[in-house]
């Protein structure tokens, strides 16, 4: 498949991904971007199951964008910051729905890697097997980074 195919095909559920596992649109448009270009790169043409391939490219160029981030000592931002061309809604309701997702961020990152990784990219509908290949683990573990995960952010979430 050509590459204008494949990124018009993947690139709104990568950033969507990205976006979630980075808390920042920009950075995720970055990563996308960079995703993309290391697909084009490739040696070897286009991997056969390109889909898990650009996940996991993609969540390796996260974890290492993560991992500057915090040598440079720069805070995430919020993930979906509300738009500045949106019309103002009740600042109430702006605080409570920005609050929520801070508190959210923070129990995602609160995570291991494996754990929020395996939670995000299911959430994104990958099956079992292929977040396996993702994580470079078993099937059987996947099902049990989910439910570490998940009980996890119940327990930060709702003490």
């Amino acid at each position: 498949m050509e590459l204008e195919a494949l990124f018009v095909k993947h690139r709104d559920d990568l950033f969507r991904y990205l976006a979630r596992y980075t808390g920042d649109a920009d950075v995720a448009e970055d990563l996308v971007q960079e995703t993309f270009l290391k697909l084009a790169r490739r040696p070897f043409g286009t991997p056969h199951h390109v889909k898990g391939w650009l996940f996991a490219v993609a969540t390796n160029l996260a974890k290492d964008a993560h991992k500057a981030s915090r040598r440079q000592g720069e805070l995430a931002r919020l993930a979906g910051e509300e738009s500045s061309t949106r019309a103002p809604g009740d600042p109430a309701a702006l605080l409570e729905r920005a609050e929520v997702r801070r508190q959210v961020r923070g129990a995602l990152e609160a995570l291991s890697h494996k754990e929020r990784t395996a939670l995000l990219l299911r959430e994104e509908g990958f099956a079992h097997r292929e977040i396996a290949a993702v994580l470079g683990t078993t099937t059987g573990s996947v099902g049990t980074l989910m439910a570490r995960g998940l009980a996890k952010l119940a327990r930060m979430l709702h003490p």
